[in-house]
């Protein structure tokens, strides 16, 4: 029965969240603030992650073809359909949920044990829209540009250590990255991604919101924050998968 009552309580801080903002100059403000925070001091990680998958996948896709009969462009489909569909939009969110999920949590959760949120309600300020609403927004707008760069990264990254490596000639590998090429997953890809930017900024506000205790329950609120977004990811990773897929 426990998880009945945490589903209710999420889906009741969410109506509070998704309030009208009292002061939209105030809401730009932190939206940018929070795309900053969310989006471009994770570019770093993003890129290096992108880079060292995509050499990894097509070094070890080489590696695996060794009949003649397997064309050597299949290289390079196979980076960039792995980029595209699972890496880029599901592997990259998961470990965000670890980097951005964490602090969000932290934040929010130090913020109750300090009754600093109390403060903004006494104030009369609807303090789950102030605070949570803008690292949605945020994390909505920035997390499909990021995984735009991560898909974009991986399939270069192959293409120069197949040459680099002389595994793969780039015209072959050009050939595989276009070879029947459909646009809707990348559309796919981006449906992924702004499900899971919500999951993993509802989810780790929702642990940090509701935070009781000192340091330690911050510690916990927090480890707690990555594990369910990282369960919820994967689960809808399945359901989005067989809806939009098969």
């Amino acid at each position: 029965m426990q998880i009945f009552f945490h589903i209710g309580r999420f889906f009741l801080l969410m109506r509070t969240t998704f309030r009208r903002p009292e002061k939209w100059k105030l809401f730009f403000r932190l939206m940018v603030t929070e795309i900053d925070k969310i989006g471009v001091q994770s570019v770093g990680i993003v890129a290096l992650l992108s880079l060292f998958m995509g050499a990894v996948i097509c070094l070890q896709t080489a590696a695996q073809i060794e009949s003649g009969w397997i064309p050597l462009y299949t290289v390079g489909f196979t980076v960039r359909q792995t980029m595209i569909l699972e890496f880029a939009p599901t592997i990259i969110p998961v470990i965000m949920a670890g980097k951005v999920g964490s602090n969000i949590a932290s934040e929010i959760g130090t913020m109750r044990i300090t009754e600093q949120i109390d403060a903004l309600d006494i104030m009369g300020v609807n303090s789950a829209g102030y605070l949570i609403l803008p690292k949605i927004v945020a994390s909505v707008i920035i997390f499909p540009f990021l995984i735009i760069g991560s898909m974009f990264l991986g399939v270069t990254a192959g293409a120069i250590i197949g040459e680099l490596a002389n595994v793969i000639p780039v015209a072959d590998y050009e050939v595989g990255i276009q070879y029947d090429f459909n646009t809707f997953q990348v559309a796919y890809a981006l449906i992924k991604t702004t499900v899971f930017a919500f999951i993993i900024v509802s989810v780790s506000a929702y642990h940090g919101y509701h935070t009781k205790g000192g340091a330690l329950e911050v510690g916990h609120s927090s480890t707690q924050a990555v594990v369910y977004s990282i369960v919820l990811i994967m689960v809808t990773n399945l359901l989005l998968t067989q809806l939009l897929l098969t």
